[in-house]
């Protein structure tokens, strides 16, 4: 288990002090996938690399296991982040070596023997889906290939936490959804535990089971994918989750309505049932929908009617759907 206590960390600047982390709290459980989101600039990379201590945090605590990072020595720190793997979406390959040289790598600093080293290496490349390609150079190698290399290396140490800092934002989609697949794979068959550090929502929401949403260095919301996209609670988490900061343009007379639906009431025809059941006719404005654990989860902006009684049968009937929750909003999504 990885818990952070009440984590912070300062850079000093020429322009003076930047707090890029605020006291930061989270708990993530053993064989967990779990998603740190925010948008660029929010703190994510600092907040990885604050894990394993590559940036010592100016205050608060790292567990690991019930073991405070934060208290070991050097020696007990090095021998502490053998089980804690890390991928980048540089790739961080070393161009002279191959794939499998690169792979062996951290065994040879690890005093393992060539030919165990070897060993292991080519079975880590069989793991990834990569054995035909031990020879390779990273520069013959694309750019899902590389980050394949990339996991079997970070693998080697036999991690039992493994840390992806935008592992697939350099990747084209079909590539990330095979890269997220690989992930899952190595989560379910080795119980390797996951942080997937990203600002990107697809990945959240096909690989990750419990996710934290990180804005200007503080925690907004944490909780299950489908509890924080079917309902966001924050601002942060309405910016990510919800349609994208559009603004709809309507009569200023118009109100409208935000409805944010479960698996359960994303099935319902909302509106063609409120126009059959009730005679009421909606404008759909917006909508976006997410598929997360084989269920849809999403949002919808409707224009209501401008007469008053009409819209108020409308909240009526809308509020009576199980599954969905309904909100009047500003001419602005957020």
């Amino acid at each position: 288990m990885i818990e952070l206590v009440k984590l912070s960390k300062t850079f000093s600047t020429a322009d003076g002090q930047v707090e890029a982390l605020k006291d930061i709290s989270l708990r993530i459980e053993d064989g967990d996938v779990f998603g740190i989101i925010g948008l660029s600039g929010a703190g994510k990379s600092t907040l990885v690399r604050c894990i394993n201590l590559l940036e010592r945090p100016t205050e608060g605590h790292i567990l690991v296991d019930g073991r405070d990072l934060t208290a070991l020595s050097s020696r007990e720190l090095r021998k502490a982040r053998k089980s804690i793997g890390m991928i980048f979406q540089g790739f961080h390959l070393l161009m002279q070596r191959t794939a499998l040289e690169n792979v062996c790598f951290p065994l040879e600093l690890a005093g393992v023997k060539r030919a165990e080293a070897r060993r292991r290496a080519l079975e880590l490349l069989e793991l990834v889906e990569l054995p035909d390609k031990a020879g390779a150079y990273p520069v013959q190698l694309s750019g899902g290939p590389k980050q394949r290399v990339a996991i079997a290396r970070a693998l080697a140490s036999e991690p039992r936490v493994l840390l992806c800092d935008e592992a697939t934002s350099a990747l084209d989609p079909k590539t990330t959804r095979a890269i997220l697949e690989l992930l899952r794979k190595l989560n379910r068959e080795l119980g390797v535990t996951l942080v997937i550090i990203t600002h990107e929502m697809r990945v959240v929401e096909q690989i990750c089971s419990r996710v934290a949403i990180l804005d200007g260095g503080e925690i907004q919301e944490t909780g299950p994918v489908s509890e924080v996209f079917s309902n966001p609670r924050s601002e942060a988490g309405r910016r990510l989750v919800l349609p994208e900061g559009e603004k709809i343009h309507v009569l200023p007379e118009n109100r409208l309505v935000r409805l944010v639906f479960d698996g359960a009431a994303a099935t319902e025809p909302i509106v063609a049932s409120l126009a059959a059941r009730q005679g009421i006719l909606l404008n759909i404005l917006s909508a976006d929908t997410h598929a997360i654990g084989g269920k849809t989860f999403g949002s919808m902006v409707l224009g209501l009617p401008q007469d008053e009684t009409e819209a108020a049968r409308a909240l009526l009937y809308l509020r009576e759907i199980p599954g969905l929750t309904v909100e009047e909003v500003t001419d602005y999504v957020f």
